[in-house]
This record gives structure tokens, C-alpha cells and sequence, in this order.
């Protein structure tokens, strides 16, 4: 399982990609279970091309890895939010985000301006345990300030950018 702690938090050298680096990287986050010999074909280039581009990208840093996509709720996780919390202090944000690495309920969390100090997406059941997770966990956190939670109703669009 990816750790929360383990994401960079800056990028700190572009790497420069080329058309067909794009073209690999985009027809993978159409389906990132598109063999090497398939991209070959479409690209027009050999396997090895192909194998030795996918290479470069992992050793840049582009590619990081690859994820399975869920149905959360078909899962039963029903309740899909997005929650605004402010911290007490800005010096606080590594030692929140590491005891938020330990919540299964969070999958996603983002270091913001404006608003709010972070903003993180969370998984329930239900609305009762989205409460329980608010409750319970996140608000009990000392270096936790204060928090506003958004339901989302609707999950329409749910895609990685393209190149």
C-alpha cells in the first residue's frame, strides 16, 4: 500500500518527453495493461522502443507507479467526501499528515493554499461512519484547528490528465 508520507512533495527536476513519450504515457492512463508489443504496433516502433522509453520514464520519475481503479461503491463505501482542514500551525502539516497516513478512510491528501491548510478525499459506509471518522479521528488530532466536510452527491468525471 502507498504511504501518504511516501509522495513527493515537489518535483524538483523536469525531465524533457518527447511526442511518442507522450503518446506511450497517454494510452496508458487509458489502460495501463496495454502490452508493449500493442504500443508498438500502434506507435509504429519496436517493443524494445517501447520498453526502453517505459524505462526512462520510471528511472525520470514520471511514471511512479501503476494503481487498480475501484467502484467504491459498489464496495460499500458509500459516501464520497471532501474535507477542508485547517491547522492549527503550518509547522504542523508533517506531523498531521503522518497520523493521517494511518486512516484507511483517507485517499487523498493535498498540501493547499487558500481555504484551508489541506484538503483531503475520504471514503464511509455511510454517513453515520463519515461522522465516527470526523469525530473520532481527524478532529481528534490536537494540531487540527478546525474542518469542513462536503459530500459529494455525483462522481461524473473521474480521470487522470492527458498529456
Amino acid at each position: 500500500m502507498l504511504s501518504l508520507l511516501s509522495l513527493p512533495l515537489a518535483i524538483t527536476k523536469k525531465m524533457e518527453i518527447d511526442e511518442l513519450d507522450k503518446a506511450i504515457l497517454n494510452r496508458l492512463l487509458l489502460d495501463a495493461r496495454t502490452s508493449y508489443q500493442e504500443m508498438g504496433q500502434e506507435f509504429k516502433v519496436s517493443t524494445g522502443t517501447i520498453h526502453v522509453r517505459l524505462q526512462k520514464l520510471k528511472d525520470g520519475g514520471i511514471i511512479l507507479g501503476s494503481k487498480l481503479i475501484l467502484d467504491f461503491q459498489k464496495l460499500g463505501q458509500e459516501v464520497c467526501s471532501f474535507i477542508g482542514v485547517n491547522l492549527r500551525s503550518a509547522g504542523d502539516y508533517q506531523n498531521v499528515l503522518k497520523k493521517m497516513s494511518k486512516f484507511p478512510e483517507i485517499t487523498e491528501v493535498h498540501y493547499t493554499t487558500g481555504q484551508y491548510s489541506m484538503f483531503i478525499k475520504v471514503y464511509a459506509k455511510n454517513t453515520r461512519e463519515l461522522h465516527l471518522f470526523l469525530t473520532e479521528k481527524l478532529q481528534t488530532i490536537q494540531e487540527v484547528q478546525s474542518t469542513e466536510t462536503l459530500i459529494a452527491l455525483d462522481s461524473p468525471v473521474m480521470r487522470d490528465p492527458h498529456l
